[in-house]
């Protein structure tokens, strides 16, 4: 007998309704709106057109205080008070905004935690955007209760829903290992994307090309141009949310006034 595998996105009909998917809505709001607040901010500080705009938080002995600093604190203070006080509505949408707005403060500098320099307007700085879009991505499907599989708990499927599991993380793994790590996260809720990253080329510099492309090939040389070709996509992309990069003369130049 052949076991069927099926597959299915199932979103809750009234997602609303629960308390904590209610919470998790409002916190994964907050999130996105504080990241691009904050990061539109920072340009409006960077631009010589706007003059009139507030440089950053400076203390008297010139220390700069990154909102990195708040966002932790807002974390803290939101996270400790949801678990002394067992919130209810309307508090518990309010510390999980908090929350929300502590994290897309502290994720938007996510750069600096890797680095542990100030590298917000280097090269280096475009990781924080990833970092974004993988929380708001796995953030997303875990509030929606993304369920992939039908996992009632019937005896009779036990097997099949193994061999589901099985197949859906080497997938996921083969997608990373391909240089496509977002693509392998996302499969693990919706496994038709990570088999797209399993299947498609490689990443040049992934574990998989320095494994199985040889210098010099045709498949190297198609992964190499199909490549460059997504970078610079996602460095528009980018570009047009975080601003280029470079030195931001301009809010310095406020900081010091």
């Amino acid at each position: 007998m052949v076991a069927v595998i099926k597959l299915r996105i199932e979103l809750p009909a009234h997602v609303l309704d629960l308390p904590e998917q209610r919470a998790g809505f409002v916190l994964l709001g907050a999130f996105l709106i504080s990241f691009l607040f904050i990061r539109t901010s920072a340009r409006l500080m960077r631009s010589p057109r706007v003059t009139w705009w507030p440089g950053s938080v400076t203390t008297g002995s010139g220390l700069h205080l990154h909102h990195l600093v708040w966002g932790i604190v807002l974390l803290l203070i939101a996270g400790f008070l949801s678990f002394v006080t067992k919130p209810t509505s309307p508090w518990e949408e309010i510390l999980a905004a908090l929350f929300g707005i502590g994290a897309g403060f502290t994720l938007d500098e996510f750069a600096l935690w890797v680095h542990l320099r100030d590298v917000y307007w280097a090269q280096e700085g475009r990781s924080s955007f990833d970092a974004v879009i993988v929380a708001a991505v796995l953030g997303g499907l875990i509030v929606l209760g993304a369920a992939p599989f039908d996992l009632q708990r019937n005896a009779s499927q036990v097997e099949t829903l193994v061999i589901v599991v099985v197949i859906d993380v080497l997938l996921a793994v083969l997608a990373i290992l391909k240089g496509k790590p977002m693509m392998g996260m996302i499969g693990l809720f919706i496994p038709f994307v990570s088999l797209v990253g399993a299947v498609r080329l490689a990443a040049p510099g992934s574990a998989w090309a320095r494994r199985w492309y040889r210098p010099g090939s045709k498949r190297l040389a198609r992964a190499e141009g199909r490549w460059r070709r997504i970078k610079a996509r996602h460095k528009r992309v980018v570009d047009a949310v975080l601003g280029p990069p470079g030195t931001p003369a301009v809010a310095e130049e406020k900081q010091l006034h």
